[in-house]
């Protein structure tokens, strides 16, 4: 259940784990704050109660009787503060103030100055507190009777602030933008490696990573350029080999040609002459395979639709029985970014294909979607062992097992079509229909 909610961008879970922390650090500070604030509030209601009451319980035990007894009795009528001298202790339905607060009230009430110390209380008695929201104080005169006195309070209120919730809130969108902002940022040269590594899977000729940055982040970067560079070379050797092999082998299969036609036995010399031809085809699609990998053909804004028309009139023109076998079907224009030539390359390679193998090459162009266009080519062939569908994207690998060049290539049209269409940011795949043939299914980007 976790891993399922858990995202899986590295920024979203960069920036969750930050923005949690935050709300951690802010429920921390804002307890904190609440329980400074609740014994701020709790000292200041305590020093101002205790100011009223001591103050009232002076001018009680000082005042003569008759105008004690008025200014009681206006006392009694007050919402706030209310006194009564009576025989007996304070008898409200209040539990006894729990000692820490108590303690803070006795404490608050010896500071305040109460005159003679002849006139000081002989017994106190608090009950209630801001939880009940009054306190009833008792206190006993010097002559024996009880001054009670009730005042109303209210628990503390860490929250009561009119600007606070604005204040808090605006503090917290302020820190979740600038955590989102710096986490997007941070993240920001990872995705940058990540499209050089998927560029430098398409074409090995990818333009180098900036190497700027924090100091870790050059140093991907400048591993990873030097990464790319050994693939580059690796790849260049190799090709560079393959190609040097196939262009210095042409002049001996020459040579072998023309001392063929001085054989006497016609049999041997067509056998030689047929191997030497098997010979040269291979040498020329290596040629074009090594050619493929070093195409350095600009990418420009091209007709696909129109492209796929033509290559197909090609075909048709190579193999006028298959006329009512090869079809388009798709709209009539559509502009795609491509290297002109490598693309009509690997689309004839595998239109070609169909056309040998499968008796038909029926083309449809489907409109793109998500910014990648598909492209099916089908025919009516026996189809492909399923263990043939990848294996005939391997260098010189056929699906037809025999090796005579009248039935098929050298096994280098299929490698060479992936490559192409791989170093467009596309791909190709093949299946088998359910029909009966196979179906090669093109994914090209816009």
């Amino acid at each position: 259940m976790t891993l399922r909610f858990w995202p899986r961008r590295l920024a979203t879970r960069t920036a969750v784990v930050v923005l949690v922390g935050l709300a951690l650090v802010q429920v921390a500070g804002l307890t904190i704050h609440a329980l400074d604030r609740i014994d701020i509030q709790r000292l200041s209601q305590a020093r101002n109660v205790a100011v009223r009451v001591v103050g009232l319980y002076r001018f009680v035990v000082t005042s003569a009787p008759d105008g004690r007894d008025a200014f009681l009795d206006d006392m009694r009528r007050g919402p706030i503060l209310q006194a009564e001298v009576s025989p007996t202790p304070p008898t409200a339905d209040l539990p006894p103030m729990p000692p820490p607060e108590q303690r803070l009230f006795r404490i608050n009430l010896n500071l305040v100055p109460i005159g003679a110390p002849q006139n000081r209380w002989k017994e106190l008695v608090i009950l209630g507190g801001p939880d009940w929201h009054r306190i009833v104080f008792g206190m006993r005169m010097p002559e024996g009777d009880w001054l009670n006195v009730t005042v109303a309070a209210e628990p503390a209120r860490p929250w009561h602030s009119p600007t606070f919730l604005m204040a808090f809130g605006t503090m917290t969108l302020a820190a979740a933008g600038l955590t989102v902002w710096a986490v997007r940022r941070l993240i920001a040269p990872v995705q940058t490696l990540a499209a050089a590594a998927e560029a430098l899977g398409r074409d090995v000729n990818a333009p180098p990573l900036p190497e700027t940055g924090p100091l870790e982040i050059a140093t991907a970067a400048a591993a990873f350029n030097t990464m790319a560079a050994r693939i580059r070379r690796f790849v260049e050797d190799r090709t560079e080999l393959l190609t040097a092999i196939g262009h210095d082998l042409r002049t001996p299969i020459t040579r072998l040609k023309l001392r063929c036609e001085f054989v006497d036995d016609d049999e041997l010399r067509n056998k030689m002459l047929a191997d030497l031809e098997d010979l040269e085809a291979m040498v020329s699609a290596t040629l074009a395979f090594g050619r493929d990998a070093r195409n350095a053909e600009p990418v420009t804004a091209i007709d696909l639709a129109e492209l796929l028309r033509t290559v197909l009139d090609e075909a048709t023109d190579a193999r006028p029985d298959l006329a009512e076998a090869v079809t388009y079907a798709g709209p009539a224009h559509l502009t795609v970014q491509a290297r002109s030539l490598s693309l009509k390359r690997a689309l004839a390679n595998l239109i070609s294909n169909a056309c040998a193998y499968g008796g038909a090459a029926r083309v449809t162009l489907q409109p793109p979607e998500r910014r990648i266009v598909t492209i099916l080519i089908e025919d009516d062939g026996p189809g492909l062992r399923p263990q043939d569908l990848e294996r005939v994207f391997e260098p010189f690998q056929r699906g037809e097992p025999s090796r005579n060049r009248e039935t098929g290539g050298v096994g280098l049209g299929l490698p060479i079509a992936r490559n192409i269409l791989r170093a467009h940011g596309g791909d190709v795949q093949l299946a088998n229909r359910p029909e009966g043939g196979a179906r090669a299914t093109v994914l090209l980007p816009l």
